[in-house]
């Protein structure tokens, strides 16, 4: 029987994964720090894998996000099963700071970074602003009732039911319902390149 040289052998990286459980929630490293009793300047070395979390702080971590402590350190997983069903209670959502735009996040963890999906909200007058992606990265956003608006790359362009727009988000960019009455539902998709 060989024994491993254990000189090789790395501790799992869980900066990536911490940073997507992280941002699927919509929790900022402050809010996440205060949940889980470990320092905003410690989550933000372990999300940049400058630094590997004790066992202690991995299980406080996981506590925090309520996931289990494999999902962080990147065990093997059972195989899935053939339909994974998903209560509708059970689907995360986030708001926007107003609360006039409600994003429900349709996508599994495991693919936040590279293709995310959501069902986006936006009640009369709201606006979801958002910051830059990261350079390749598109939106493809898809009215399924009301109407929006589209700003990115410095042009606006309108979306009305059943129409598509795709669009680049390496730059601020901003999704608005100008209707005073209605509320605008759509299925928004992120490509992370």
């Amino acid at each position: 029987m060989s024994v491993p040289n254990l000189e090789s052998l790395e501790p799992p990286k869980v900066g990536a994964t911490l940073q997507a459980l992280r941002q699927l929630q919509g929790l900022s490293l402050d809010e996440l720090s205060r949940r889980a009793g470990v320092s905003k300047s410690m989550l933000s070395q372990i999300e940049r894998n400058q630094a590997n979390p004790t066992v202690a702080v991995v299980w406080r971590l996981a506590n925090a996000l309520r996931v289990e402590m494999s999902e962080l350190l990147g065990a093997e997983r059972p195989p899935a099963p053939a339909i994974e069903r998903v209560a509708a209670h059970s689907i995360p959502s986030m708001s926007s700071p107003d609360g006039l735009c409600q994003l429900r996040i349709l996508g599994p963890i495991d693919l936040a970074g590279q293709f995310e999906w959501y069902q986006l909200t936006v009640a009369p007058g709201g606006t979801l602003d958002s910051a830059a992606h990261e350079p390749g990265s598109r939106e493809h956003l898809s009215v399924l009732s009301g109407s929006l608006e589209i700003s990115a790359g410095g042009s606006s362009q309108p979306l009305l039911c059943g129409e598509t727009a795709r669009y680049a988000v390496d730059g601020p960019h901003s999704i608005r319902n100008k209707s005073a009455t209605e509320a605008a539902v759509a299925l928004l998709v992120v490509l992370h390149p």
